[in-house]
């Protein structure tokens, strides 16, 4: 398709929208393929009522784990991936199980917490706001050292890759000096230290558990050399991409990239200083993918009534952008000051049961303001 315009139009997406309507944004292949933008009167937002399993979804999953102790819950899912939380106590028993991932790599984002990860490579640490990147089936132990939550994002039908940088080259996003790897000295001075051995290995294969027992220390490993391993990123060590004039897309905050979903990250950054520039998210259908965000921690700007821990399902093909109460009050904001986990779905995604008691009906009205 060739550009083709009509009527009002904008000569750059984004910037100076005549006062009193509103852009909205249509395009295929996330925020790569052909894409148009409307001028309207009124937003699309702008339903009374919505009947059918395209609305948004709105979850608390923080009142899954009230009841505190440990375990998994399953989330969203579909053939290639799975989105769950995780819950670990520090328990000295975790010294003395490892865990398997036969069905593909698993990402674990640390939303409240701090420990060790013990692996086959060595060891690495976590904190708040870590992730960690385990590809599939290398072993290894989360050893908590105080309560921890993890956002699980499990890559069914590929493996993570780092996202393409383009013009701005190699040490965007993120240096990979900031990788956080695996300390083989380290861990095994732990080990020592606790008398600690990892004898129990738990296999999960096309969701089925294998329990392999050893009568000796499983990670017993003397060197190894190699580019597959686990290894951490921090948020911290993300420098988000942004442009002081205008808003950039989503795509912009890519941290790893699979064939089917992406994952990015939103962080604190100053907003766009030019005056006719939109400060907000634009509304938009992101008409290919189904878009999850996990909120984990600041002020969420583009919504209110939030809290971290919750976490939103817009259907793909979904019209959506900030609510109207975010247009007012971000006038007078320099920056943001968010930390957002987003995982863009290339397939619909579908619900677990377990999320239907935390689910907040009437997220689809507001909207309305």
């Amino acid at each position: 398709m060739h550009l083709f315009f009509q009527g009002l139009f904008t000569k750059q997406a984004h910037k100076a929208i005549p006062d009193g309507c509103y852009e909205e944004e249509q395009g295929l292949k996330g925020f790569f393929g052909p894409v148009s933008h409307l001028i309207k009167r009124q937003p699309s937002t702008r339903w009374t009522k919505i009947d059918g399993p395209l609305r948004p979804h709105m979850f608390d999953p923080v009142k899954l784990s009230e009841k505190g102790g440990e375990g998994a819950q399953r989330l969203l899912y579909n053939a290639n991936l799975n989105i769950s939380l995780l819950w670990l106590q520090p328990k000295p028993e975790h010294r003395t199980r490892g865990f398997r991932n036969g069905d593909g790599d698993v990402l674990y984002f640390c939303h409240q917490g701090a420990g060790e990860v013990w692996s086959e490579y060595g060891m690495l640490k976590y904190r708040q706001g870590e992730y960690i990147n385990i590809p599939k089936c290398l072993t290894h132990s989360l050893i908590p050292s105080e309560p921890s939550v993890f956002l699980a994002i499990e890559n069914c039908t590929s493996h993570y890759e780092e996202p393409e940088r383009g013009l701005v080259g190699r040490h965007a996003l993120y240096d990979s000096a900031a990788l956080g790897r695996p300390d083989l000295e380290a861990q095994n001075a732990r080990v020592a230290e606790t008398k600690a051995e990892v004898k129990e290995i738990l296999v999960k294969r096309l969701d089925q558990i294998t329990r392999f027992e050893y009568d000796a220390h499983y990670y017993d490993t003397l060197g190894w050399k190699g580019d597959l391993y686990p290894y951490t990123l921090h948020t911290d060590n993300i420098m988000p991409l942004m442009s002081h004039r205008a808003h950039l897309p989503p795509s912009a905050h890519t941290t790893f990239v699979a064939r089917d979903f992406v994952v990015c990250t939103f962080l604190p950054r100053p907003l766009e200083t030019d005056k006719d520039a939109l400060k907000v998210p634009f509304y938009h259908q992101n008409i290919d993918y189904d878009e999850v965000l996990f909120y984990h921690a600041g002020d969420f700007f583009s919504r209110d009534n939030l809290h971290a821990g919750m976490m939103s399902l817009h259907p793909m093909g979904f019209p959506h952008g900030p609510h109207p109460k975010a247009m007012k009050s971000v006038a007078n904001k320099t920056e943001t000051n968010e930390v957002a986990v987003m995982i863009d779905s290339r397939w619909p995604l579908n619900i677990d049961p377990a999320l239907e008691s935390v689910e907040l009906k009437d997220y689809w009205k507001s909207w309305r303001g």
